[in-house]
């Protein structure tokens, strides 16, 4: 993780649950919402919904990945 930190110029400080933040961060400003983004939906469904979200389908997955695509085109 310090290698690629070191070699993307980003801060040392940074870990894998800090980038999934962020990650998260940027769905949502690409209008990708919580239950459209299967890992973070998985990692807080355990958490944060004990009674589950609805399934994500192949279909809902694909709109989320060109939401994001088209965000980082445009940054």
């Amino acid at each position: 993780m310090a290698r690629l930190l070191r070699v993307s110029d980003l801060p040392e400080g940074l870990t894998p649950h800090s980038l999934r933040h962020t990650h998260t961060s940027l769905l949502a400003e690409a209008g990708v919402g919580l239950e459209e983004n299967y890992e973070t939906a998985r990692a807080h469904r355990r958490r944060h919904y004990p009674q589950g979200i609805p399934d994500v389908t192949k279909q809902m997955k694909k709109e989320a990945a060109k939401k994001f695509d088209n965000l980082m085109d445009n940054l």
